[in-house]
């Protein structure tokens, strides 16, 4: 490949293929190297199969409770390969949607490993040989891959990471979910929901750890109702693997220890940057703790290089790699008015029954930080739509400046937050403040009548309860 680029982007998942569409938009001559397929882990074993499978485990659930809502439904059950199966076909058809979004947007696709080889070049060993791509401006967006613990090494039949999680080869009646995270969690809450027995061990004191305190205990709270085992504080010292089964040894907050016996296991204890074999060392670009250390820009140091996504830290979500590519493709691009990301802004989602989603500071970090705050909460169970729906477990909960009025955070628990939550995001890159959020009219009947109320709340004020 002879012909020179304005940008090369190294990596097609949803910060990779972003960043390149939004260049060729700006009239930037754009290629996009992908070795293994488009979509990246997002498309194809990630976000969008893991939420096709919630999906069908949400469906099983409410015909299970049809009498509740006046109906009959008999014989009912589930098919776990249909399921695995549809869930593959959703991701084909945004995979290919991706492909034709390329050819739409002018942007040369070439499949293939890439390494940075010199300024401004990326050699690319691909299916039909090895070309060299020379471009002005690089973005690298090579992502992440699950982390893997000593002992806890994914072995394809006992002990699975979130790619075997998705293409389960059996239903597993007994399960054990290593890390309470969102990937996690909602594997723990798939599971669960088509009747396995599902503990859930985690190192820190609470579930989701990064979430809010009061609503990591509502959370811990529902799922234990629902009849999972969870392990707060404790690890997996040692796993056994059997004939059929595998004997996990735990051990747990109390000291003690305890021998577990399963039928699969989910290693879900974080990410790791995807740093290896793409020529970082060689090019002079930092990296720490297999990530690659950036700016506000996500610059990397080296001129004319970029990190987005995954491979540039965290949080590491789908929308936070997308928005880092639009940015970066701007800057390059000089389009005016561009903004470097706000970390404090990105919403965080975690799809299980219930569902869990945040922005902004938690109560704890809001008072870390030295702010006077006012919280308001309101329950699901107090909101008329919430009771049409049978869905009266939850809690929507605002943190305000005592002082400024402004929304310092935003956290949520029960169905349909995630949908929900990008309110509060709009309001707090709006800069919205807690008068401006009592002021506005929202739709009744609405789940989202329960965000007015929270913020009433924190006046004292709330109707509902």
């Amino acid at each position: 490949m002879s012909q020179e680029f304005d940008v090369a982007v190294l990596g097609a998942g949803p910060g990779g293929y972003v960043a390149a569409i939004r260049a060729a938009q700006l009239g930037l001559k754009t290629v996009m190297i992908e070795r293994e397929h488009l979509g990246g882990i997002c498309l194809n074993w990630g976000c969008i199969p893991a939420k096709a499978l919630l999906r069908s485990a949400e469906v099983y659930h409410l015909m299970q409770h049809a009498s509740g809502f006046g109906l009959k439904a008999d014989q009912i059950g589930f098919d776990l390969q249909a399921i695995v199966k549809r869930s593959r076909k959703v991701s084909e058809q945004l995979t290919k949607g991706i492909g034709f979004l390329m050819k739409k947007n002018k942007v040369e696709v070439v499949m293939g490993t890439g390494k940075l080889a010199g300024p401004g070049t990326i050699a690319v060993t691909g299916e039909k040989g090895n070309s060299t791509v020379k471009a002005k401006n690089i973005i690298l967006a090579t992502g992440a891959r699950a982390r893997v613990l000593p002992g806890l090494e994914p072995d394809g039949k006992f002990v699975w990471t979130y790619k075997e999680a998705l293409l389960p080869d059996t239903m597993p009646k007994s399960l054990l979910v290593v890390g309470s995270g969102a990937i996690g969690i909602e594997f723990a809450s798939f599971f669960k929901t088509l009747g396995a027995d599902v503990t859930v061990v985690e190192l820190m004191e609470d579930i989701l750890p990064v979430e809010d305190k009061e609503i990591s205990a509502h959370a811990r709270k529902m799922f234990e109702k629902q009849g999972m085992r969870i392990e707060t504080g404790a690890s997996v010292e040692k796993i056994i693997p059997g004939a059929t089964t595998a004997k996990a040894t735990l051990k747990l907050k109390s000291g003690k220890t305890e021998t577990l016996e399963v039928d699969r296991i989910i290693s879900a204890v974080g990410i790791t940057g995807n740093v290896e074999g793409i020529g970082l060392e060689e090019a002079g670009i930092k990296v720490d703790r297999s990530h690659v250390v950036v700016n506000e820009w996500c610059e990397t140091g080296v001129p004319g290089v970029y990190a987005i996504g995954d491979l540039a830290g965290p949080p590491w979500l789908a929308h936070k790699a997308s928005h880092e590519g639009v940015m970066v493709a701007e800057r390059i691009a000089g389009v005016k008015g561009v903004h470097p990301m706000d970390m404090a802004n990105i919403p965080g989602c975690t799809y299980s029954m219930p569902q869990v989603a945040s922005v902004g500071l938690t109560e704890a970090k809001a008072k870390e930080a030295g702010y006077d705050i006012r919280v308001g909460r309101f329950p699901f169970v107090g909101s008329g739509k919430a009771i049409a729906l049978g869905e009266t477990e939850g809690l929507v909960k605002t943190i305000f400046d005592n002082k400024t009025g402004e929304l310092l955070g935003a956290h949520m628990i029960g169905a349909e937050v995630t949908e929900m939550i990008q309110g509060y995001v709009i309001g707090r890159t709006l800069e919205t403040t807690e008068a401006e959020l009592k002021a506005t009219v929202f739709a009744h009947p609405t789940l989202s009548e329960m965000m007015h109320e929270s913020v009433l709340d924190a006046e004292g004020i709330a109707l509902h309860i």
